[in-house]
């Protein structure tokens, strides 16, 4: 992989990363559970320092670190229906809408892991994936409970 795909390619999960920011934050302003509004807001905090670790790498490869979320990779990347599940203030379309944000953005992390990179930023995209599939999993299971409690 050169350098220009390497950036792209962390470029692409620092936008991952922001759209799951505010996704997350999103989230956390719309649910009345103190935990699950904790738990959002966490999970928000979490994404911008990943995304400001994968911005760091992008300027030591000398390259322009991508700052912001998009309405499109919003859009694509699985976050779109949180503003009407957030209007609707439930919570169990809340926690769906996260984890198809969280699936998403797991995807995204195992397709930068079959790419090339330099162990260094391998290291880097391995350890935060974990922390993005931890994340996916801990938001499923508030999910299924949620659905069961509701059911």
């Amino acid at each position: 992989m050169n350098n220009e795909e390497i950036i792209s390619t962390l470029n692409n999960l620092i936008e991952t990363c922001k759209d799951g920011q505010e996704g997350f934050k999103e989230a956390s302003e719309g649910v009345e559970d103190t935990n699950l509004k904790t738990t959002f807001y966490n999970y928000s905090q979490q994404r911008a320092k990943m995304a400001g670790e994968l911005q760091q790498a992008v300027r030591d490869l000398g390259g322009d670190p991508e700052d912001s979320s998009s309405v499109s990779g919003m859009l694509h990347r699985g976050w779109i229906n949180i503003k009407s599940a957030v209007t609707g203030q439930d919570e169990t379309a809340i926690l769906n809408e996260a984890e198809r944000g969280e699936d998403v953005a797991v995807d995204q992390y195992k397709e930068a892991l079959g790419n090339d990179l330099p162990n260094n930023i391998m290291a880097i995209v391995a350890r935060q994936s974990n922390e993005v599939r931890a994340a996916h999993d801990k938001i499923k299971s508030l999910r299924n409970t949620s659905r069961a409690a509701n059911a």
